[in-house]
């Protein structure tokens, strides 16, 4: 019986690059994000907080949706037991 004789080939080694650093965001999406905070606060005459109240008025749904982005994944009430929401409720209308 013949042996063969399989040869190995070198693995290709990639050069080693540091990259982006942790925590630091891409450029383009930093760079989108204060374009969307500038048009926002434009909208609402200088004040993005009155922008948003109105947006949570006249399109409550995509508001919220926003809203659940930015709130803390986890909430707890007082000395850390659970939330009590007892009535929420909307008394009078935005008017800007």
């Amino acid at each position: 019986m013949t042996d063969l004789v399989v040869k190995e080939r070198p693995k290709k080694v990639m050069p080693i690059s540091p990259g982006r650093p942790k925590g630091i965001p891409n450029k383009t999406t930093a760079l989108l994000k204060d374009a969307i905070l500038k048009a926002a606060a434009e909208a609402g005459g200088g004040d993005m907080a009155t922008y948003l109240a109105q947006q949570a008025i006249d399109n409550p749904g995509p508001f919220m949706a926003l809203l659940g982005k930015v709130l803390p994944m986890q909430v707890t009430g007082l000395d850390d037991g659970p939330i009590q929401i007892t009535r929420i409720e909307l008394t009078t209308p935005f008017v800007p």
